[in-house]
């Protein structure tokens, strides 16, 4: 019997809830766990980026891995929905753990990150492909699979919206720090501030609402603090009962409410606990929503030997993996830079929620136009004019300044608005690999096919953040040293600018290797639905 192949509304809701739900964990990751291993946990940039790129080496064998489990899995509620019941709530969990700074010493605090890292990206994985098959075998129909793309990017700009635009927001108000604060005026723009900690906090951020005023330290301070240059914010450890004296330079009228103390260790943790909760609501109702409707070839046998061999001759598959791993480096060295850039380069970290809202905007609306454009200009001539589009536009942040606010914003979403073509029409072709392995040789490994996705993300965004802490290393930074961090602003802009354009026009070059176009996968379509209505 031919399977259903349109889909209801409710459905593709519910499907794209799942990605919502992953882009918390992903994105939140993507955007704020560099900067907070950095600025709040205590690690160089170095170390972060060896974990980044260390814990991808075992990400290849685990996504195959979870191809085949997955392929191999027969419950009665089928063979990729039940992972998303068993993955949502570890999920949740170990994503909380992420953000939560236990007091370790150094060392400690490195193997935690390790193995919290390495859980995350392994029940990730175990969530992740699962979900991105689903799709494949929820309709037959290309271009069904298409709109569905649409629905599930989406929800997933949509769940990135939540993380992106709220956790900077839910950060200042659970971390704020019980203290009393002294302000004495000394000349135009000029202050004594003392500030007196009611409470221990292991990783403080002191700095002006407005983030322009230069913070330097004062009297009674030990020596290596007062040899510190000025910088628009501190970030220390605050004792209860002491007191820290600053001049802070440039703003009028100051006034206490105007002085930021944030706890950005507890700030974070709550924050990421919030969401968290939302993360796995969510999952689950992707799990009650949703069906399976195309199964395997009737009579099908498991063969591991020839589910590879034919997927390493699927010249279609081979080609989305590389191109898939390049665009998330791409996506993912812009998502890793952004907090830093605004923080430390624009002078504003809040002003960083409200570009990252406007980016989730874009994408949403590149999600939305991507099934239309691909019907008219072919999925493949689509994604290789989004990938030099989107890098073109990337690379001309270069030429901005830290005054250059609407610039950056304008120039921020134009690029967004091509970037998120990429995965819209990436997973939806990689149903359309599927479909073609099954066509030419009469076996289907969906799961195994779909491991393509979840490498390239994680894979991709490993090499992003080794490429992040290279170049920061390269230039010095210390998240919790204001001199470094302006010595690091070239290397900043670089990394918000032409590092990433360069790898969307290698991956445009290699697109062009795509062999499935629009009627040829018309033909496939045709051919597949034949057969399975004979069944």
């Amino acid at each position: 019997m031919l399977e259903q192949t349109k889909l209801t509304i409710k459905e593709k809701i519910g499907y794209a809830l799942g990605d919502g739900a992953a882009n918390i964990a992903w994105r939140g990751v993507a955007t704020f766990l560099f900067i907070y291993y950095t600025d709040v946990f205590g690690l160089s940039p170095a170390t972060v980026g060896v974990l980044f790129l260390a814990a991808r080496f075992s990400d290849g064998i685990s996504d195959v891995l979870m191809g085949v489990i997955g392929d191999r899995t027969n419950s009665k509620y089928g063979k990729f929905r039940p992972w998303i019941l068993w993955t949502a709530i570890p999920l949740g969990v170990i994503l909380s753990l992420l953000f939560t700074s236990p007091d370790f010493s150094d060392k400690g605090k490195i193997v935690y990150a390790y193995i919290t890292y390495i859980l995350f990206t392994l029940i990730y994985t175990a969530n992740n492909i699962p979900y991105g098959a689903l799709m494949a075998v929820m309709t037959g129909d290309d271009k069904e699979r298409t709109s569905l793309g649409s629905y599930r990017m989406v929800g997933a700009f949509v769940g990135g919206m939540l993380v992106q635009g709220l956790l900077l927001y839910l950060v200042a108000s659970f971390g704020k720090v019980s203290s009393t604060i002294q302000i004495e005026k000394l000349e135009n723009k000029k202050y004594s501030v003392k500030i007196e900690a009611l409470e221990d906090v292991s990783s403080v951020n002191v700095k002006t609402e407005d983030g322009i005023a230069m913070f330097t330290w004062g009297a009674g301070v030990n020596e290596a603090l007062q040899n510190e240059e000025p910088s628009n914010r501190k970030s220390f450890a605050m004792k209860t009962g002491e007191k820290y004296s600053f001049i802070v330079e440039g703003e009028a009228d100051l006034a206490e409410e105007n002085i930021s103390i944030i706890d950005q260790n507890n700030g974070y943790s709550k924050s990421i606990y919030v969401l968290s909760f939302f993360l796995i609501v969510f999952m689950l109702y992707t799990f009650y929503a949703t069906k399976e409707r195309v199964s395997p070839p009737k009579g099908q046998k498991s063969n591991l030997k020839q589910d590879f061999k034919d997927l390493i001759t699927n010249k279609a598959w081979l080609v989305l993996l590389v191109v898939g791993l390049l665009f998330n480096i791409y996506n993912s060295i812009k998502q890793g830079i952004i907090v830093i850039y605004f923080t430390h380069y624009l002078n504003d970290q809040l002003l960083a929620a409200s570009f990252l809202v406007g980016l989730m905007l874009a994408s949403i609306a590149g999600a939305i136009v991507t099934a239309p454009l691909g019907k008219r200009l072919g999925k493949r001539n689509l994604f290789i004019y989004a990938l030099v589009l989107s890098g073109t536009i990337n690379a001309l942040l270069f030429f901005c300044g830290p005054n250059d606010i609407i610039l950056i914003f304008v120039l921020g979403i134009i690029s967004e608005f091509f970037a998120a073509i990429f995965p819209t029409l990436f997973f939806a072709m990689l149903g359309d690999a599927a479909d073609y392995s099954e066509f030419k040789n009469k076996r289907r490994a969906t799961g195994l096919v779909y491991s393509a996705g979840s490498f390239a993300s994680k894979f991709g965004g490993g090499i992003a953040g080794a490429i992040i802490g290279f170049v920061l290393t390269i230039y010095g930074y210390d998240g919790q040293s204001g001199a470094s961090i302006k010595e690091a602003i070239p290397g900043i802009i670089m990394l918000m600018s032409w590092i990433p354009a360069i790898v969307t026009m290698i991956a445009a070059g290699l697109m062009v290797l795509y062999p499935l176009n629009q009627s040829k996968m018309d033909e496939v379509t045709l051919d597949l639905n034949a057969r399975r209505a004979k069944v």
